[in-house]
């Protein structure tokens, strides 16, 4: 079968792709912006990209159209599709349909950490052989590609509250019938589509209802929203992490690295039964609760925490999470995916507790549409407290522009913050106030116009404080 996809370059839709050709399909598709890293991951895969939504693209003649929740009505090539009665279908609804049926999948839902924790688990399942295939909304760099297809009976997905596509407003993940859902936390997000947190926790109550009485929930005790999504009905086995059933003990004294770093370590325990300690790269309360949501999931499927736990003691992360993108002249730059306020406190919690007394100079897009929106502003201040200082970044013009003063809204953080509408204005700020030994933490939920290439260029052109 031919699939064109419009829509390709998001995670989501670009690790579908990946899927789908390695399914045996013959894949093309199409998208308004394109980078890396999927950009280059679908290059690697053989897949055609076509830039734009030309209506001239029917004229390959694909036996089906999968649309993608960032296509709209207007969208000159789904206009053309309509018109011609052409079929299509959503993305989410081809791959339950397609790649899930049959599989026991295991979903990771919730705010933050879907990406890194959904990596963890199928990180375990391959250390323990289980060969499981897929569909991560990021690169795991334990496997160097987003998504795959096996001959595996088990699937590990990335299952995002989104809406499905301009058609079907449902979230993605009522499509995937997990028989094991992590509900890693919930917070409000997506003010695009979602009007309070309310509407958010009634989507997490349709994906509990597909979880079968044989399933497993693996909840955040801590949050009270999860639990108001279980008092509105539950029938599956439930554990809880964080408190409850599996908890991380108190973090042990770092060990160095070698690289100015420190390593973090801790107990892990189910019930009064301590499993083992964990040491690794990975820092922060985020990242050790996500540790506990992916080995309390795999052993729902037979992995003993045990051996979880040695599996994650070799986990490399996810590209784009606290990713290193360089060191020049004693300044090391990373690149985070951080978009809402919570993950840009916890982003540079972690990196403090890392680097220690050394300076971090956060570098911030607020580029997505609930930020645009403005609904988080407020919050932006006291999520980049740990930061030294802070340089900002919104579009003057154009579909990325914020509708709000980005100045005004870093204000509280006095001569220590700073806006800019010019990328490089920006660079060379930041090139002007950066010293050896620094840390530059890059946090978008875009490319960020390569940013941080421009800002390593910079640095090695010397001028540096």
């Amino acid at each position: 079968m031919h699939i064109h996809i419009l829509g390709i370059c998001g995670t989501f839709m670009g690790g579908l792709a990946v899927l789908a050709k390695q399914a045996g399909h013959r894949v093309t598709g199409c998208d308004a912006n394109v980078y890396p890293p999927m950009s280059t991951q679908l290059e690697a895969q053989g897949i055609e990209l076509i830039e734009g939504f030309d209506p001239g693209q029917l004229a390959l003649e694909p036996d089906l159209f999968v649309i993608g929740n960032v296509v709209s009505r207007g969208n000159p090539l789904m206009e053309a599709i309509l018109n011609r009665n052409l079929p299509y279908v959503s993305g989410p609804q081809w791959l339950g349909e397609h790649v899930l049926r049959g599989k026991w999948t295991l979903a990771v839902a919730g705010t933050h950490g879907k990406t890194t924790t959904t990596s963890m688990l199928a990180w375990i399942l391959e250390d323990a052989g289980y060969q499981p295939g897929f569909l991560v909304g990021g690169v795991p760099q334990n496997f160097g590609v987003s998504a795959r297809v096996t001959e595996s009976d088990f699937f590990v997905i990335e299952a995002d509250e989104y809406d499905t596509a301009f058609f079907d407003k449902r979230s993605k993940f009522v499509h995937y019938r997990p028989r094991t859902a992590i509900l890693n936390n919930l917070e409000y997000d997506h003010a695009d589509i979602f009007p309070d947190l309310a509407a958010i926790e009634t989507q997490f109550h349709h994906l509990v209802r597909t979880v079968p009485e044989q399933g497993r929930l693996i909840v955040n005790g801590f949050e009270e929203s999860l639990a108001r999504v279980l008092e509105r009905g539950c029938w599956s086995e439930t554990e809880q992490f964080g408190i409850g059933d599996w908890r991380a003990g108190e973090p042990a004294e770092g060990d160095a690295t070698g690289d100015g770093t420190t390593q973090d370590s801790f107990d892990v325990w189910f019930g009064d039964v301590l499993q083992g300690r964990l040491s690794w790269a990975l820092q922060g309360t985020h990242n050790r609760m996500n540790a506990l949501a992916a080995i309390a999931a795999a052993r729902h499927v037979g992995v003993p925490a045990p051996q979880a736990i040695d599996s994650l003691s070799r986990f490399a992360n996810v590209k784009r999470r606290m990713e290193v993108r360089g060191v020049v002249n004693g300044i090391t730059v990373y690149d985070d995916f951080a978009h809402h306020p919570t993950a840009i406190q916890t982003t540079l919690d972690g990196l403090r507790k890392r680097v220690g007394a050394a300076r971090i100079l956060a570098v911030l897009e607020p580029r997505s549409n609930t930020m645009k929106l403005g609904v988080m502003k407020a919050q932006l201040p006291a999520s980049l407290e740990t930061a030294d200082l802070v340089f900002g970044y919104g579009a003057a013009s154009g579909k990325d522009a914020l509708g709000w003063d980005l100045a005004e809204s870093l204000a509280p953080l006095g001569e220590r913050a700073a806006a800019f509408s010019d990328l490089p204005e920006l660079v060379r700020a930041v090139r002007a106030a950066a010293r050896p030994g620094d840390h530059v933490l890059v946090m978008s939920n875009g490319g960020f116009g390569g940013v941080h290439q421009k800002l390593l260029d910079a640095f090695a052109a010397g001028a540096c404080a």
